[in-house]
């Protein structure tokens, strides 16, 4: 059979026979023609829709552009396409439709653009449908989400209840938890449930700064008490009177630092650099860290008073790797949280992507989690999650184990070097990081001090021999 591709009437009668809405747009924006599904769905007659600029639909997905711009071309005709997009058209009734929306532009034989077309489907019920069923899961998952805190394995669990326990108290927190795991969003609860939640919640990140820094910014400082203090400061501690304040990477802090934080656990009462005058303060401090405090107190790198002061309710942050039953609830969560913030659709994630999800090893933590959806709302257009739209990840992921810290009395910088590198196994990065020196100085020392880091780190056989 040949088909008479010049006959208009011919491919008119194709496209009526369609059950999705059909129109071409040419560049001014003005509708050229519609099909007979189209009428059927907006109510309009043909005649009463040819001839006029498609914003008689009032379409609510169409890509906007400035003020200065309105005359211009129809802004499909510059982004090219839409693909699976949820709309809403305004019939002539000024009912209002919801319709799967896609669009693209025709080129002509020269390459520039001949029109537009577009086509609609009436997903009315299928979105109905969508929306009680993200409905009915947001009640269902609200009983999972405590301050922000999603799961609903034993660990978790464990972990509400202390934190419920611990905010009924004054006493000083401090959390343990790998980065990405949340330590702020447990201090952030701690504060809204506790005492002092009328009071402010005021952070500090104490390895983003140095020791000047960082104290200027916690006790503040008077005009003059260094080069640049042209004026009196007032410091996060006192910012946080009858509040809570979040020390945060606490095991960075330096020791001179911590003899000052000391005092304020002690007296209650901070003072300025630069002053001699004491300040009372009512503050719960809240500290947290990813590190082995025991093991920096091994190492002479943080007070063992100063940790006795800080540990008196420890809280620990599973990693998600120890949780995995909780990502399918972390993960619905966040689409559902994107989706509201950037007015895309996406339902939910295919089984195939979800067991990905749940069988990595997740070394990133929860925040590894968050963008590894952001990343799929990006690569995905609508619908669900699939695994094509996720990430590069390997499912062989190795994550070291907790190192096993030896306490040691170390004093001189040979000691201290000599249990850095006994309680890393030789590992000289981690040796680096457990001391807060680069590489370099780790080499450097142990060139100055004549360390045989194999001999030093050698593992005795079943016979006793090194």
């Amino acid at each position: 059979m040949t088909l008479p591709r010049d006959s208009s009437e011919f491919w008119e009668t194709v496209l009526d026979t369609m059950t999705e809405g059909l129109m071409l747009i040419e560049k001014g924006g003005t509708i050229t023609f519609v099909n007979r599904a189209m009428e059927r769905l907006t109510g309009y007659a043909r005649e009463e829709l040819v001839g006029k600029k498609c914003s008689v639909l009032d379409f609510d997905c169409c890509p906007t552009e400035p003020a200065s711009q309105k005359r211009g071309p129809c802004p499909l005709f510059k982004y090219g396409k839409v693909v699976d997009r949820y709309s809403s058209l305004r019939r002539k009734d000024g009912t209002l439709l919801t319709v799967l929306k896609n669009a693209a532009v025709i080129p002509s034989d020269r390459g520039d653009a001949l029109c537009a077309v577009e086509i609609q489907t009436d997903v009315t019920k299928l979105k109905q449908t969508e929306d009680e069923v993200r409905h009915l899961r947001s009640i269902l998952e609200g009983r999972y989400v405590f301050e922000g805190i999603v799961g609903a394995s034993p660990q978790i669990k464990v972990l509400i209840d202390l934190i419920g326990k611990a905010a009924a108290w004054d006493a000083p927190v401090l959390i343990y938890g790998e980065s990405g795991s949340g330590k702020e969003l447990v201090a952030s609860a701690i504060h809204k449930l506790g005492n002092k939640s009328n009071g402010p919640f005021i952070r500090v990140n104490c390895a983003a700064l140095n020791q000047s820094l960082l104290e200027s910014e916690l006790f503040g400082h008077v005009k003059g008490a260094f080069t640049g203090a042209d004026r009196t400061t007032k410091g996060r501690f006192e910012a946080a009177h009858t509040g809570d304040i979040f020390l945060d990477e606490i095991g960075d802090m330096p020791l001179a630092t911590q003899v000052k934080l000391l005092r304020v656990l002690e007296k209650k009462e901070v003072e300025r650099v630069g002053d001699y005058r004491p300040i009372p303060i009512d503050v719960r401090i809240i500290t947290a860290t990813h590190r082995d405090l025991r093991a920096l107190i091994a190492a002479g790198l943080f007070r063992e008073d100063l940790f006795y002061r800080l540990n008196v309710i420890p809280l620990v942050i599973p990693p998600l790797r120890q949780r995995s039953g909780d990502i399918p609830l972390l993960v619905n969560h966040f689409i559902r949280e994107i989706s509201e913030r950037s007015c895309k659709c996406v339902a939910g994630v295919a089984p195939d992507a979800m067991e990905l999800l749940t069988s990595y090893s997740w070394p990133g933590n929860v925040r590894e989690l968050i963008n590894v959806i952001e990343y799929a709302f990006v690569v995905c257009s609508g619908g669900v999650v699939t695994r094509s739209h996720l990430p590069d990840m390997s499912l062989s992921s190795h994550v070291s184990p907790p190192v096993n810290y030896a306490v040691l009395n170390m004093k001189t910088e040979r000691d201290r070097l000599v249990g850095a590198l006994n309680a890393t196994n030789g590992k000289k990065a981690a040796a680096a990081e457990l001391l807060g020196v680069s590489r370099q100085t780790l080499w450097s020392w142990i060139k100055k001090h004549g360390i045989d880091v194999k001999r030093l780190c050698a593992v005795p056989d079943t016979k006793g021999r090194a």
